[in-house]
């Protein structure tokens, strides 16, 4: 769970932003929306075998960048 402590003197709209924040930085609304609903184990496969050769390729991407200098 994600909190935030209010400083002396801090207004409710920058406690409000810094909480929002430390949220989106923690992924907790993300993993909120994932386990909304039931995802089978297939697709729960499909999706990770997607998002790991998305990483590939950006990684690859990067590398061949680098060396090309």
């Amino acid at each position: 769970m994600s909190d935030v402590v209010a400083g002396p003197d801090e207004s409710f709209e920058s406690l409000l932003k810094r909480f929002n924040r430390k949220v989106q930085q923690d992924g907790i609304l993300a993993e909120l929306r994932r386990r909304e609903h039931y995802e089978k184990p297939s697709v729960k496969r499909k999706r990770k075998k997607a998002a790991k050769k998305r990483s590939s390729a950006r990684s690859s991407r990067m590398f061949k960048r680098a060396g090309s200098r």
